[in-house]
């Protein structure tokens, strides 16, 4: 089954969106708050595919840029972007 993605952004204002209750289908218990998404949620999913690439060519550039078909200086520039999004 396809479950729809966690939205991260407001449809009306673009605002970031936190999460406000989480639910145990098996226990049937829900917490209520005001909670943080994690941060790599932040990212797109073609930025959250490319940090699981990086993790699995175990850090190497090198690697990816072979993986992406792209040079090394264009890898690491997507890299140092994903930093700054992330700092």
């Amino acid at each position: 089954m396809n479950m729809p993605k966690l939205p991260v952004q407001c449809p009306g204002c673009n605002a970031p969106l936190k999460v406000s209750k989480l639910y145990c289908e098996q226990c049937d218990t829900e917490v209520c708050g005001s909670f943080l998404l994690p941060p790599l949620s932040r990212l797109s999913e073609k930025e959250q595919n490319f940090v699981i690439d990086f993790i699995k060519a175990g850090g190497s550039l090198k690697e990816m840029a072979k993986t992406l078909n792209l040079s090394y200086p264009t890898v690491r520039n997507l890299l140092d972007d994903l930093i700054e999004k992330l700092a």
